[in-house]
C-alpha cells in the first residue's frame, strides 16, 4: 500500500533491484562454470526460495514485508561480500553485493517514505 507520490518512485526502484537480484543469482547457477555433480533444480531452489518468498509483499508494496525482505537480503549481502573477497573482486559478487545493499537501502529509504500518515489526534 502506497501512502504518497514519493512512495511509488521508491517501490519501483525496490521492485527493479529485487528483479535485478534474482536474475544476478540466476545467472551465477550457470555463469562463468556449472557445479559439476550437484544439481541445477537444488542450487536454484537454494539459492531464489529465501527471496521469492518475498515477491507478493515486494510487488503489492506492503511494508511489513519490506522489513523482512530486508533481513534476508542482509545475509546474501554477507554472502556477496565473503565471495568477493575470496575471488579477489571477481566480477559477479561484485555486482551481487552492490545490487544487494542497493536493495537493502532502497527499501528502507521505501519504508522511510512510505509510513502511513497518523491521525489527527494522534
Amino acid at each position: 500500500m502506497l501512502y504518497n507520490p514519493k512512495a511509488r518512485v521508491t517501490a519501483r526502484l525496490t521492485i527493479a533491484l529485487y528483479i535485478a537480484v534474482l536474475a544476478t543469482l540466476l545467472i551465477t547457477t550457470f555463469y562463468p562454470i556449472q557445479v559439476e555433480g550437484v544439481s541445477v533444480s537444488l542450487m536454484l531452489a537454494v539459492k531464489l526460495l529465501p527471496l521469492l518468498a518475498f515477491a507478493v509483499p515486494v510487488f503489492r508494496g506492503h511494508n511489513r514485508g519490506y522489513i523482512w525482505m530486508a533481513f534476508v537480503v542482509i545475509f546474501y549481502f554477507t554472502q556477496a561480500v565473503v565471495s568477493a573477497w575470496l575471488s579477489e573482486g571477481a566480477p559477479a559478487p561484485v555486482i551481487l553485493t552492490v545490487l544487494t545493499f542497493l536493495l537493502f537501502t532502497v527499501s528502507m529509504v521505501h519504508l522511510k517514505v512510505n509510513r502511513p500518515v497518523a491521525p489527527a489526534g494522534a
